[in-house]
């Protein structure tokens, strides 16, 4: 528990509302903190306003999880960097604005949580999929396409995090 304290990550830090960033989300965030310190790439985390992440309940359907990630570490600059990609996460006062709206093709249950700072295509929840723990898929799909075929890139938003930090600490 002492790393995720480190981090400013307490299990109850995103205690608001009943969303409550659980131990296996706030090890998967200090884990990807940790590897953005240990590469020295500067990064920003904040805490969404309860009022924003409220609108987003609402607008959008996110799920408890990753209302509890926002809530208490909103991605306020945050690219991660690979030897293949570089992913940038979409903060919670600018998800609104970055959705896919009237694409033909993009299902209203796809919610962009990020992009490829080197392709654009976004990183998307499937809300439709929400587990138990009310976390939910993460997919990627390639923009432009005549039709969208979404790739499941982590079975849930907590496993996105650590593959992410993963493969980032493959390419230190």
């Amino acid at each position: 528990m002492e790393h995720l304290e480190r981090y400013g990550i307490g299990i109850d830090a995103a205690k608001r509302k009943g969303d409550t960033m659980d131990s296996d989300l706030a090890e998967a965030v200090a884990k990807l903190k940790d590897i953005f310190t240990r590469r020295n790439i500067p990064t920003r985390f904040g805490k969404a306003q309860p009022a924003v992440v409220d609108e987003l309940r609402n607008a959008l359907r996110i799920p408890a999880r990753y209302r509890a990630f926002l809530q208490a570490a909103d991605p306020v600059d945050v690219e991660t960097v690979t030897s293949v990609e570089r992913v940038r996460f979409i903060p919670a006062d600018r998800l609104i604005a970055e959705q896919v709206i009237g694409e033909e093709g993009w299902q209203k249950n796809w919610v962009v949580i990020a992009r490829s700072a080197v392709r654009g295509d976004p990183y998307f929840l499937d809300i439709s999929k929400l587990d138990a723990e009310g976390d939910c898929p993460v997919f990627s799909v390639t923009m432009g396409a005549h039709s969208y075929k979404p790739e499941l890139y982590a079975s849930s938003f907590e496993q996105f995090l650590r593959l992410l930090a993963t493969n980032m600490e493959a390419a230190a």
